[in-house]
């Protein structure tokens, strides 16, 4: 798919989606700002460069709701007039996506584990109707601690679906704590090799190396699905927000919202 992202450079164009980011949640006084944060460079590289427009695109960590919705208003999916109803009454643009009003957003998520359960059924349909269409699902690392994941997961594999790519955002940290205490790190490349996937370690946040991987597991038609998990930082571009837990949950002040501001500026728009 060729995009206007093409013409400009990638890093400025991931600030500009991280300031309507910030802008968003300050504008609704909410929090899940760090979630966002951490998978925007995943989904710039797989919804805005490299998506097909047959291809599906399920953001399964639903909390990151905002980042999807700065991605589909680059895309012209979601007008800016609509993206500034964010979270207000009678928004399409919930905290979750909610679905059947943006072509981009074909199901509610944000009750973990769902979203590869979809993707993958998503992926048979389109193994049993005969198309070439992709299914990408992104999910978080504290999402792979899901029973439904697992399942999901064997289920993929045993119809062969090449045509899946599940996207891991590997930020470390959940709900309560550090991901790999909590439950165990469930995201982990010899797991998911152990049962089957193909694997990809990548950095989350280098756009233009994960089109060059995401274009490579396109091309692997040997029946098994993809896995790309990526090491990321949640509340990347935010001094103050990267790797702590609480801005999975705070709202910004003014103070913090214009200091949040000036950190992107500075790490995004300066050479």
């Amino acid at each position: 798919m060729t995009s206007t992202a093409t013409t400009i450079d990638l890093k400025t164009l991931s600030g500009q989606l991280r300031l309507k980011v910030l802008e968003l949640y300050n504008m609704a006084h909410a929090g899940h700002i760090g979630c966002s944060l951490s998978c925007l460079d995943l989904m710039l590289a797989t919804l805005i460069l490299r998506k097909q427009p047959e291809d599906t695109f399920i953001l399964s960590k639903g909390h990151a709701a905002a980042a999807l919705y700065v991605c589909l208003n680059h895309l012209g999916e979601i007008s800016d007039e609509e993206l500034q109803t964010f979270y207000k009454n009678g928004t399409t643009l919930p905290a979750h996506p909610a679905p059947n009003k943006h072509r981009g957003i074909p199901f509610a998520t944000g009750s973990l584990g769902h979203g590869l359960p979809i993707g993958s059924g998503i992926a048979h349909a389109n193994k049993l109707l005969g198309n070439s269409n992709f299914v990408y699902v992104l999910m978080s690392d504290g999402e792979t601690n899901e029973g439904t994941t697992w399942e999901a997961a064997h289920y993929a594999l045993q119809q062969g679906l090449d045509n899946l790519v599940v996207l891991i955002d590997k930020n470390g940290l959940q709900g309560f704590g550090q991901t790999a205490e909590v439950f165990g790190d469930t995201a982990d490349v010899a797991k998911w090799q152990a049962i089957g996937f193909d694997v990809v370690e990548a950095d989350g946040h280098n756009v233009e190396a994960l089109l060059v991987q995401l274009d490579t597991l396109r091309l692997q038609a040997n029946g098994k699905p993809k896995v790309v998990i990526a090491h990321t930082v949640k509340g990347k571009g935010v001094s103050y927000m990267e790797n702590r837990l609480e801005w999975h949950y705070l709202p910004m002040t003014a103070d913090l919202y214009e200091q949040a501001r000036a950190d992107v500026h500075n790490r995004y728009f300066t050479a």
